[in-house]
């Protein structure tokens, strides 16, 4: 069963891409056709590859794995944390911090820093410090938390990316290709989808679109993650019942022993 359907895909205007002018000839594969200047993108195609991205999210989840969600665009905002929080997974919104990826320790540090700032404040630490200095170290937890808040639990790299617009988060995707990362994208007409592992044809500009998909991929997570809980549950049983069997036959063996030490004298 698909995940999204053809109706609703064109309900949420995911068909609309850029300009002709504006396109990339990569992108020819996923184009029907173009009407008054504008390319449409092939909904067919983009139903296909939704389900292809959303099973292969399902497995990452299913496997205990982390995707970071990255859109810093003003109108996608909302959506991505929302969506992204939903399934607990990290999320960049605001500006891409370089090295994010490829330097991955020092983002960690500085992770670490707010974490620190918080327990020095609660354990009285800072309530020495002149009200000057105090107003700094707040600022700067602020800007950390603005910035870095939404991945603090992100303890290491992720193991995908799922970005919108690939073309204005080119240093995310650089990253992840360079470690190997594989990366989601929301892929536009205007965009190269040659560094992009799984490809969705789709206009990455409007809420509604942006929201349709990720509303299809995110169920996905959550399916992955619901049935790792179960697997987990099973694994717990199945050692409960097996510790269980094992404490039941030692009384057996220990009452055997006697009868056979009896056996022996008699002989």
């Amino acid at each position: 069963m698909a995940r999204t359907n053809f109706d609703q895909l064109l309900e949420a205007g995911c068909h609309f891409g850029h300009l002709k002018r504006k396109w990339n000839p990569a992108m020819a594969p996923y184009i029907y056709t173009e009407r008054n200047g504008i390319h449409i993108i092939d909904l067919h195609k983009t139903v296909q590859k939704v389900d292809e991205a959303a099973e292969a999210l399902k497995q990452i989840a299913k496997s205990g794995k982390k995707v970071l969600f990255v859109a810093t665009k003003k109108q996608t905002k909302e959506i991505i944390a929302e969506k992204a929080q939903s399934v607990g997974m990290p999320y960049v919104i605001e500006r891409w911090p370089g090295g994010m990826l490829t330097n991955f320790p020092t983002i960690r540090k500085a992770v670490k820093k707010m974490a620190n700032i918080d327990k020095l404040m609660q354990d009285g630490t800072y309530s020495n410090l002149s009200k000057r200095e105090l107003l700094q170290i707040t600022r700067q937890r602020a800007k950390l938390e603005k910035n870095l808040g939404s991945i603090a639990d992100l303890t290491r790299l992720p193991s995908a990316l799922f970005v919108v617009d690939v073309l204005k988060e080119q240093i995310a995707v650089k990253e992840a290709n360079r470690l190997g990362i594989p990366v989601f994208g929301i892929v536009d007409t205007n965009s190269d989808p040659k560094n992009i592992d799984f490809v969705i044809p789709a206009n990455d500009d409007a809420k509604d679109s942006v929201e349709v998909i990720l509303a299809a991929c995110c169920a996905a997570l959550n399916e992955g993650i619901e049935e790792r809980k179960v697997e987990k549950a099973d694994e717990k049983a199945a050692d409960a019942q097996a510790e269980s069997e094992a404490e039941e036959a030692k009384p057996k063996r220990q009452a055997n022993r006697p009868r056979k030490s009896a056996e022996a004298a008699a002989e």
